[in-house]
């Protein structure tokens, strides 16, 4: 198995297009055709991973954070980003990182959270627009199961909980082939009128290119006749944070007693309760301030995220609890998830999570 296997099963089920502007997702060290011979998952890329990967035999190294978020202009400079990319060098091991492609996805962090906190009813608390088009499609009746099928399995037509999506209405084609056409239905130089359909599908802009492949594998005409229309609707499956509810409500203490030891916090800071129950809970694993206005207008009961500043928490202004669990801690179950994605995959090398805590942090 090469390394081009393993980026191109990672990004074609969380594509890169979906990362944040600054962010540096992707192959960052290593070359495609080499070998895998094992993988280790972690949330970061230290000297002491790298160790770990090479006592663990693996010379692929997936991680959730970038190893190179800056610009280097050398690599003579004594730190850590410099050591490291030194060592992976030397050592022939490739870095991969998976990070806002997979913070943004609905099965991506954000999901793993709400799996451990049991979470019900989630969705995506601030989806992204422009990430949707629309696809039109002229097919003769009797084509419309197999293209159906061939869109279908390839991602297009789902919208929110719903798959197998598209609608279709009845009208009659007209054509007439010239010398060089070899028309599937019709004579050369004679106007063929057909009874089609005209079907629409919803189709997510990181699986375009594979639906359109897909489709005309599956149409029977020689030239294919379609359309592509952006649209401006929220995908709701792309997008920051992520909102769900509770089995049932819970007192606010109780709560937070359990994000601690489900997160292991060393501590939780959190803004005063303006209720004394939790049902409905907003969340978004690292870095998630930026989503406080949109947690408060779900009318979330509780945000949990990471990284707020102190300015930050009077912004809760009574009418939601904030819970800063801690960057690290939010993200913890990443390398859990990637694992799990990766096993559905691969069998032919071993899948290893590391052992190692990255957190810069320690509390007293």
């Amino acid at each position: 198995m090469k390394v081009a296997d393993l980026c191109d099963f990672l990004e074609s089920s969380f594509s890169l297009s979906l990362q944040e502007e600054y962010d540096n997702s992707g192959l960052l060290v290593g070359e495609k055709d080499m070998d895998i011979s094992n993988v280790l998952i972690s949330l970061d890329v230290t000297e002491e991973i790298v160790t770990e990967a090479l006592q663990k035999n693996c010379n692929v190294i997936v991680s959730h954070h970038p190893v190179i978020f800056r610009g280097i202009k050398n690599l003579a400079q004594q730190n850590l980003v410099n050591r490291v990319l030194i060592q992976c060098i030397r050592q022939h091991i490739a870095l991969y990182a998976i990070h806002t492609n997979l913070d943004n996805h609905f099965q991506g962090v954000n999901a793993k959270i709400a799996q451990k906190l049991n979470l019900k009813k989630t969705k995506i608390l601030a989806p992204k627009s422009d990430q949707l088009e629309k696809l039109v499609v002229y097919m003769p009746e009797n084509a419309l199961e197999k293209v159906d099928n061939a869109i279908f399995e390839n991602g297009g037509g789902r919208i929110g909980n719903y798959s197998a999506c598209h609608f279709r209405s009845k009208g009659l084609g007209t054509f007439m082939p010239n010398q060089d056409a070899n028309p599937s239905i019709g004579e050369v130089f004679v106007r063929e009128e057909v009874n089609e359909y005209r079907v629409e599908y919803l189709i997510p802009t990181t699986v375009k290119s594979l639906v359109s492949k897909a489709l005309f594998t599956a149409h029977p005409y020689e030239e294919v006749a379609h359309e592509w229309l952006k649209i401006q609707n929220f995908n709701q499956e792309i997008g920051s944070g992520m909102i769900g509810e509770l089995d049932s409500e819970i007192t606010v203490s109780a709560f937070l007693q359990h994000l601690k030891k489900t997160f292991n916090c060393g501590v939780i800071k959190y803004t005063k309760p303006h209720t004394s129950t939790i049902k409905k809970v907003a969340i978004c694993g690292g870095s998630g301030s930026f989503l406080l206005s949109k947690a408060i207008q779900a009318s979330a009961d509780i945000f949990i995220s990471a990284d707020f500043k102190y300015h930050d928490f009077f912004e809760a202004e009574n009418q939601i609890i904030i819970a800063d669990i801690g960057h690290y801690e939010s993200e913890q179950f990443t390398g859990e998830l990637i694992a799990e994605k990766l096993k559905e995959k691969f069998s032919t090398f071993a899948i290893h999570l590391t052992q190692i805590n990255t957190n810069p942090l320690n509390y007293l």
